[in-house]
């Protein structure tokens, strides 16, 4: 086996899972080049039209949309790659974010920026259940942490880039001309995805529906998991949300208050490093650097790890970074504190490969991409509130807004801990 072989192997690369992260790398470029940056872009466009107080309430309901379409996107992005198979899939999604790119670009509103999201968030939250089951029809199950880290680490990388080039655009340009140049690269590093995933095969999916249509009543889970006749032939919503495992609605019960923890501060951040840290818009791509290069060093070793001794423990650790961030805020009110508070963030991604890994080996394998919408449209459904309670806890301060995301967070990591880590271990 030659050396390139080798690394291949270790990585767990195949010709649809380096098309998929090729994929990933151009269209998550072109989207953070602009939308870390949109909450204070709301800001700019709406200053002089709105008050202040309407002006955070449209940054929470900005947010909120964030985390509400990909709740509801989740689930029929599921049910279109069992259907249409992943290849057709991905490139409707990217269509559909090419044509919010475009509204956004030509109409230069918070309106515009509200009724775009609709379109422009299409292929991120349309395409996660897509990701998913790439991974799990191309990999066999003991390597599937090491596909998700892969996957989570390659994320990271147009994490990284976007802000970087985003904010060099927005301070060299100001906030109007610099957008609409960000807005441009986007459409056409959608325009390039799509063209790499043109080339994905549809293999496995065409085999996987052979496999359906001959072997309707053999799901190939256990006896507890059996899922009879009727949810292969034409498995609804609530047939789905009742195929979960205990553990896995154990695991969704403490990720959705994680969640919380990471929402309630999430669209403020930028407004709290700008104008209480006093960073450029420059500056704060760095901070975002920081944070991604923390997060890609992590994702390999701990992917490694946990495909060997175990996924709960390093569950358990980013839940506790993710509580730990917020708090790290309140006394950051200059670069180089931003820039430790940034460094906590990266590490609350550390076990981020073995959460979804978690998802993967307790989904129906039939029933994968379905599995993860399902999840993800539950979870995010219910987080979307926290966009609002960050909102109005913001109203109140900063610091409320902070330490109410860190209750959140503890809370999380003491149900996962009692659920899940606790009773596996003892159990």
């Amino acid at each position: 086996m030659s050396g390139w072989q080798k690394i291949s192997e270790f990585l767990a690369l195949r010709r649809n899972t380096s098309l998929l992260l090729i994929a990933l790398v151009l269209a998550g470029t072109g989207e953070k080049l602009w939308l870390g940056f949109a909450p204070k872009y709301i800001e700019v466009l709406a200053h002089g039209l709105l008050s202040a107080a309407q002006i955070v309430l449209v940054i929470g309901i900005f947010d909120a949309l964030q985390t509400l379409l990909g709740a509801l996107y989740a689930y029929p992005g599921g049910w279109l790659t069992d259907h249409w198979g992943q290849r057709k899939s991905l490139l409707l999604f990217s269509g559909i974010s090419i044509a919010g790119y475009v509204l956004v670009w030509v109409w230069q509103s918070w309106i515009a920026l509200l009724l775009g999201s609709f379109l422009f968030l299409a292929w991120s939250a349309l395409s996660l259940p897509a990701t998913f089951s790439v991974i799990a029809t191309s990999l066999q199950s003991h390597r599937h942490t090491m596909g998700v880290g892969v996957q989570s680490l390659i994320r990271r990388v147009p994490m990284m880039l976007g802000p970087l080039l985003g904010g060099w655009l927005l301070t060299r340009y100001g906030w109007t001309d610099g957008v609409r140049y960000a807005l441009a690269l986007c459409v056409g590093m959608s325009l390039l995805t799509a063209a790499f995933q043109w080339f994905m095969f549809e293999d496995d999916f065409s085999r996987r529906r052979g496999d359906e249509s001959q072997t309707k009543n053999t799901v190939g889970v256990s006896s507890s998991r059996l899922l009879q006749v009727e949810v292969v032939a034409a498995p609804t919503f609530f047939t789905v949300v009742k195929s979960f495992t205990p553990a896995l609605r154990e695991l969704l019960v403490s990720d959705i208050l994680i969640r919380f923890c990471e929402r309630i501060p999430y669209a403020f951040v930028i407004l709290w490093a700008m104008d209480s840290g006093g960073v450029t818009a420059q500056q704060f791509g760095y901070l975002i650097a920081f944070e991604m290069v923390t997060a890609m060093l992590c994702y390999l070793p701990v992917a490694h790890l946990a495909d060997k001794y175990g996924r709960r423990p390093f569950v358990l650790a980013t839940f506790g970074f993710f509580t730990l961030f917020p708090l790290t805020l309140i006394w950051a009110h200059d670069f180089k504190w931003l820039a430790l508070a940034f460094v906590v963030r990266g590490l609350k991604e550390f076990g981020e490969p073995a959460r979804k890994a978690l998802i993967i080996g307790e989904a129906a394998p039939e029933l994968r991409a379905r599995t993860y919408g399902a999840y993800y449209l539950i979870r995010d459904c219910t987080v979307t509130g926290g966009s609002f309670l960050g909102a109005w806890l913001w109203s109140i301060s900063p610091q409320a807004n902070f330490i109410g995301a860190a209750i959140c967070g503890g809370l999380g990591t003491l149900w996962f801990w009692w659920f899940i880590y606790r009773r596996r271990k003892h159990g």
